[in-house]
């Protein structure tokens, strides 16, 4: 049979034959496909499951809008290994809310095509409904969780501070925006997580919408050279620049002294050896036996 009785056959085959001819090796075959009318969402779909399937199919499946209005189609072509760049940006446009999310989590995705499809959920969350965040939040990658965990919303933001895929990248990006809410700043200063970490904590002291209580109960957990740098001028507001240069005294004062106290007790530790030597010495010359006192005479 020549190529052109194949494709001539695959357009009009049915049944079991159109069946087979699914997994056909031949590129224009599977297209020839496309143009029967037995070829329905179902098989269509079972073409799409195809590993091996060639990259022109793919992209003539893309082509057709008639396929298209399919959101399982949809689904199935943007999650084919195989799928040109161009056709998957252009689908993630017209996904649902909630199979971007599973399109964003899954494991074989493009880092490109995961980040424009991140992309399309953060543009979106002005305008969802409170349920949809607080999905998102809870089940969302770490730039979407990020992004939520930015917008400050009480609800939210507790379920966004959970999220597994939230990273301190995330939580560092949203502390350096402008005009940070200051419930922002408040859950992550007492978060069991967030505010153990050091980077965290530097940020939230550097952020301007940060509470002077919360400031100040973490000024002790910062390195010295981190809180000179915070206290030169310019860098903090000029009314926190006294606690900053007072914690920084503190701490050279309590380092002076622990040095004087470690010094005088080696000092003390030097003079007791030598008193002891001094008495081995004492009772070598006296044949082992120390001097007697009058009380002992």
């Amino acid at each position: 049979m020549t190529e052109f009785e194949r494709e001539a056959r695959a357009k009009a085959a049915t049944g079991d034959e159109l069946e087979a001819l699914i997994f056909h090796p031949a590129p224009a075959v599977l297209i020839a496909l496309l143009d029967n009318t037995s070829f329905d969402e179902k098989k269509l779909t079972l073409l799409l499951s195809r590993k091996d399937l060639p990259a022109e199919v793919l992209e003539e499946i893309g082509r057709r809008k008639a396929f298209l209005k399919s959101n399982a189609v949809k689904k199935s072509l943007l999650l084919h290994p195989r799928t040109p760049r161009l056709v998957g940006l252009r689908l993630l446009k017209e996904l649902y809310l909630m199979d971007l999310l599973q399109f964003t989590l899954a494991p074989a995705v493009s880092a490109e095509l995961k980040r424009y499809a991140e992309e399309q959920i953060i543009a979106r969350l002005p305008q969802l409904p409170l349920g949809q965040k607080i999905t998102l939040a809870r089940r969302g990658p770490g730039r979407v969780a990020g992004a939520l965990l930015a917008e400050g919303h009480r609800q939210v933001l507790p379920v966004a501070l959970e999220n597994p895929h939230l990273t301190e990248a995330q939580v560092l990006k949203g502390l350096a925006r402008e005009n940070v809410p200051v419930t922002v700043v408040q859950a992550l200063a007492a978060h069991r997580k967030w505010s153990q970490s050091y980077n965290v904590r530097l940020a939230i002291v550097r952020n301007g919408s940060a509470p002077i209580s919360v400031v100040l109960g973490f000024l002790p957990h910062l390195t010295v050279s981190d809180l000179r740098i915070l206290a030169e001028p310019g860098v903090m507001a000029e009314n926190l620049r006294k606690y900053l240069l007072a914690e920084v005294n503190r701490r050279m004062l309590a380092s002076k002294q622990q040095a004087a106290l470690a010094s005088q007790t080696q000092h003390n530790e030097g003079t007791g050896k030598k008193e002891d030597r001094g008495k081995r010495e004492r009772c070598a010359n006296g044949n082992g036996v120390p001097e007697k006192t009058d009380h002992q005479a």
